[in-house]
């Protein structure tokens, strides 16, 4: 008997024998156990020998050595494809280890200067009832120094981002041990993002290609350091990088989000809000800060690529970096010591932001998927009326609709709807606040707050 039928079964035979409408009514319970046990199991431990391997390797340059056993990407990414195959061997082949080659051609103004092949290392665990809705977290394998073309000089990144890829490690550690999961979950190790995220590119390419449906991409870049430039010494908060709205070419049909608000409520953001609503439900002194902007001023990082392709993602990282740790060489200068070295590490904090994304991992692919074809009317009327498409999915429980006040950065009031698929919420001017459907597992795991990006006749 598997874990999901062990949890689900108690729910289902308690409703078996009532009459429909107590079937659709019954409000399923507000946190899953399940994930406090993932939290619990997220290993500092197993992080700093994760890190400790990669810094190893003396650099992970995308353009290093390809071919030497123990120095250069080539010998890390081969590493990290045996700790994958390790991790399925302890589940009976539950994971589909594989490699996505790419060549990219060499061009004497960028930073890769000749024709290079850039490889990515990630494993699927495959979903049981939607195999082809994916959730990915993913982490960079490649590091850098002061020169982004320099692949002979060390370049241990301890923090970017070997932190992020032993996060990816340990995420998949923790969830093929808590499966399995009705959507596959993806953990990912991703090249070339120091030369122009081309690692990302190439596998947001892949899953258009072949049809994915991505319900998040969580991309991790520095979950290490928690001393900052500025001074602050910091393990209580991390960022959450997100993009307020689709690109022109993927936005729904009909979506004027001038006119029916929205600014701020594409997929992307309705991410980060999951993230930070998971981060308050199930951790103590931990918050997501959540930042309106797709990266750092003027910088960028692997969910780019997915956005780019019309999929919803975050960039989940600490909350003070300090810069003269980061993109430099080894060395001492006045006094001040620069590079990315392991000493700068704090393995609890990693392990603490790898819990977050494998309970945000484990939540979205427990949980139903997001309604589809959200409406939602209420012009000059007293009461607000929304709409969607009904979810086919042999764990739903129901719908909850969503409203906050359209200055609130997250979600504030919710109502449960059972099985309905079109509600009004009485007394409640549209104009005043905004308002989302989300779709609720008999185990209580929800999808994505989905904003309505429709009009209908109330």
């Amino acid at each position: 008997m598997t874990n999901l039928y062990r949890l689900l079964s108690p729910l289902l035979l308690a409703t078996a024998g009532a009459p429909a409408m107590a079937q659709e009514s019954a409000v399923p319970p507000a946190v899953d156990p399940r994930i406090h046990e993932i939290v619990e199991a997220a290993s500092p431990e197993r992080i700093e020998a994760d890190i400790t391997a990669l810094v190893g390797f003396g650099t992970r340059s995308t353009l290093s050595d390809t071919l030497s056993e123990t120095r250069g990407i080539g010998a890390a990414r081969r590493w990290i494809k045996s700790e994958f195959d390790r991790i399925s061997e302890a589940c009976g082949g539950c994971l589909e280890v594989r490699y996505q080659r790419t060549l990219v051609e060499g061009d004497p103004r960028s930073r890769i200067r000749q024709d290079t092949w850039v490889v990515n290392v990630y494993a699927v665990l495959r979903g049981t009832i939607e195999p082809n809705r994916y959730v990915i977290m993913s982490g960079d394998i490649d590091s850098r120094a002061s020169d982004g073309s320099d692949g002979e000089v060390d370049a241990p990144g301890a923090n970017d981002n070997a932190s992020g890829m032993a996060g990816v490690l340990e995420a998949a550690r923790l969830l093929t041990e808590h499966g399995p999961f009705s959507a596959s979950v993806v953990f990912a190790g991703l090249s070339g993002e120091e030369q122009g995220l081309f690692g990302g590119q190439h596998m947001a390419e892949m899953a258009r290609e072949e049809g994915w449906e991505i319900s998040a991409v969580l991309n991790n870049d520095m979950i290490g350091n928690i001393r900052g430039i500025d001074g602050v010494i910091d393990n209580s908060t991390f960022r959450v990088f997100s993009q307020a709205v689709p690109l022109d070419e993927y936005r729904p049909e009909r979506w004027d989000y001038r006119r029916y608000g929205g600014e701020v409520d594409g997929p992307s953001r309705q991410v980060a809000r999951y993230v930070d609503r998971i981060t308050d439900t199930y951790f103590t002194n931990l918050d997501a800060v959540m930042v309106y902007r797709l990266d750092r001023f003027g910088r960028g990082g692997h969910h780019t690529p997915f956005n780019n392709a019309g999929f919803p993602g975050v960039r989940i990282m600490e909350t003070h970096e300090n810069y003269i740790w980061q993109h430099q060489d080894i060395r001492t200068e006045d006094g001040i010591q620069y590079g990315d070295v392991l000493e700068h590490v704090d393995f609890a904090y990693a392990a603490r932001l790898t819990a977050v994304n494998a309970s945000v991992l484990a939540a979205l692919a427990w949980a139903p998927p997001a309604p589809a074809n959200v409406g939602i009317g209420g012009a000059v009327r007293p009461s607000t009326t929304l709409s969607w498409d009904a979810v086919e999915h042999p764990g739903l429980a129901g719908y909850k609709v969503y409203w906050r006040d359209t200055t609130s950065p997250q979600w504030e009031h919710s109502r449960w709807v059972g099985r309905e698929t079109r509600f009004t919420v009485e007394n409640m001017v549209i104009d005043n606040y905004l308002f989302g459907v989300a779709a609720v597992g008999i185990d209580g795991n929800e999808s994505v707050v989905v904003f309505p990006t429709r009009q209908i006749r109330p």
